[in-house]
């Protein structure tokens, strides 16, 4: 594997800078770097969540350890981890030719199994199983050839370590109670991070899940936040910080997070929280979990994929969709294929969607709208008849199809607000998208 680049802090100096168990004040002010990231995360749109782990081997999803199993006993699965069809070069351009942007990948998810080599555990890709690769060294690799940025998942929460603090999930693992120490575990994250920060290459973000495990504590739990956010800016300044706790933002972080939900929605009842003036993504499953589930091939179309890429990008937000890889280490076939599909949708109409803002009003009945400049895009995503209103108050000059360029007729209502589009006929396909030039 080639040297990928280092970055020159030592693991001792911010290993100390982690183990601050003061908090630091919770104003924070985004750096020069941090708000050049922002935006470049903003105009990319869309990204690939990936969640691959031992959990894989059972095919029951990543939750499997919490069902009542021994943590001992499932970390044995780990001796038989040997995904020999893994290469990171085809996952990553299998991903960047579906158009998305940037890969999030968890380097540790609940279970505690590290998916790169790190240091701080011996339950890791390379030390507990016989096929011994780092897959965040080879991701980050190939990542970093195709101009595609990577973005590391990281569970706060641990089913298998005795030091973290027990919460309200995963409590039939088998751990020692006796044993729970939150400073050891603290200072361990904030080693394991120090890893993936200075051994890897630029990180475009660190992805925080696991928050709301102590949600229902009766005295709220301290988790540290303000030091490990900022120790994550101290080691790559342009990297940002995000946690999927369901709550509006905290200080320090740098993107708003919503789970399976569109920012403002919450029918999945985890995103309840008030929309940010953050950058904003949402993520969202292929078919119904995020690690892999051999019984769950109930994928969602292509189609409707992209009418969720575009529904997202019509409120101003980023989607960030799912794959599990199945344990032998390829994509599952159904997954591949709807990334090829939204490829070819992206490659024809990413200009509608890449670098764009939210359009000039909320979602309507029959689609939504995007903004760059002076171009406002009409996704009209179902339509009963042949006129669409738009409640927008700015002057159209001109409105033509995107695809062909062929005019399209509208009126301007002066006293009741608002603008008409007349289309003869809504075409059959899965966004018709009109091309509004306007004052």
């Amino acid at each position: 594997m080639k040297t990928l680049k280092r970055f020159a802090l030592g693991l001792g100096m911010a290993a100390t800078l982690g183990c601050t168990t003061a908090s630091a004040a919770s104003v924070y002010e985004p750096s020069a770097e941090i708000k050049q990231a922002q935006k470049e995360f903003s105009d990319a749109r869309f990204g690939i969540f990936i969640h691959w782990g031992i959990y894989s081997m059972f095919g029951q999803g990543e939750w499997y350890l919490s069902y009542g199993l021994n943590a001992d006993e499932y970390a044995k699965a780990a001796s038989g981890f040997y995904p020999a069809l893994f290469d990171a070069q085809e996952w990553v351009s299998a991903i960047k030719d579906s158009g998305a942007k940037y890969i999030t990948f968890t380097s540790r998810h609940h279970d505690s199994f590290s998916m790169w080599d790190t240091d701080q555990s011996d339950f890791n890709i390379v030390d507990a199983t016989p096929w011994k690769r780092d897959v965040i060294g080879e991701l980050a690799e190939a990542c970093q050839d195709q101009g595609v940025k990577l973005h590391l998942y990281y569970s706060h929460l641990d089913w298998s370590r005795p030091e973290y603090p027990l919460g309200r999930t995963g409590r039939n693992t088998g751990r020692d109670s006796t044993k729970v120490n939150w400073n050891t575990y603290y200072n361990f994250m904030n080693s394991q991070l120090t890893e993936l920060l200075t051994k890897y290459g630029p990180i475009g973000a660190i992805w925080f899940d696991g928050w709301w495990d102590h949600d229902n504590d009766s005295v709220p739990f301290d988790w540290q936040l303000d030091e490990q956010y900022a120790l994550i800016h101290k080691l790559q300044p342009s990297c940002l910080v995000g946690n999927n706790h369901h709550q509006t933002p905290f200080a320090g972080e740098d993107i708003q997070i919503f789970e399976r939900d569109l920012p403002g929605e919450n029918t999945a009842g985890l995103s309840g929280q008030a929309v940010s003036k953050l950058p904003l993504e949402t993520c969202q499953t292929m078919n119904g979990m995020w690690g892999y589930k051999i019984a769950d091939q109930n994928y969602k179309s292509t189609e409707e994929l992209i009418r969720y890429i575009v529904k997202t990008a019509g409120m101003g937000a980023n989607l960030l969709l799912n794959i599990g890889p199945q344990p032998n280490g390829q994509l599952p076939a159904a997954a591949l294929d709807r990334l090829k599909g939204i490829g070819k949708w992206m490659k024809a109409n990413g200009e509608t969607i890449y670098g764009t803002e939210a359009g000039d009003f909320p979602a309507q009945a029959w689609g939504t709208s995007t903004r760059k400049g002076n171009k406002l895009y009409v996704h009209v995503l179902s339509a009963d008849s042949g006129d669409i209103h738009l409640p927008m108050d700015r002057k159209v000059k001109s409105a033509k199809a995107f695809e062909g360029g062929a005019p399209v007729k509208f009126t301007r209502h002066k006293k009741e607000g608002g603008v008409t589009l007349h289309l003869d006929a809504v075409p059959e396909t899965t966004d018709y998208i009109i091309e509004l030039t306007t004052e």
